[in-house]
């Protein structure tokens, strides 16, 4: 079987979300790591950055609403190792009327719907928050 660090990463923040803790740990990757930035920078989450231990490590504050609720409503997989999905330029999805993102792995890097569509760049559709 094969595992999906990514889809992992997402579901350890959902799960961790649900029960209200305020950081999350996770092994150490560069594209988690570089996922977890871009969610900072995007307002999803307080902060991300890496602990070098034993192991290199990811560390992530979550970030929640003044009311409780997580930052994060919806966070979804999308392109999987068993089925990858890609996007021209010109079919960049809209999430949620553009309030959501669309997490894209382009040939320029790791960037949102928005940037992709600005820059004219499609990609692997990882997947999508809002």
């Amino acid at each position: 079987m094969m595992t999906d660090p990514i889809a992992d990463m997402l579901t350890r923040i959902r799960n961790a979300q649900a029960v209200h803790k305020e950081e999350v740990i996770l092994p150490f990757s560069k594209m988690k790591y570089e996922i977890a930035k871009l969610l900072a920078r995007e307002g999803y989450l307080e902060s991300a950055e890496k602990i070098t231990n034993k192991f290199d490590e990811i560390k992530i504050v979550l970030k929640y609403q003044e009311d409780g609720r997580p930052a994060i409503e919806h966070i979804k997989r999308i392109s999987k190792p068993g089925q990858r999905i890609y996007v021209k330029k010109d079919a960049l999805p809209k999430i949620l009327s553009d309030l959501g993102v669309a997490v894209i792995s382009t040939s320029d890097g790791l960037m949102t719907n928005k940037k992709a569509r600005r820059i004219q760049v499609g990609g692997e559709l990882l997947f999508e928050v809002w």
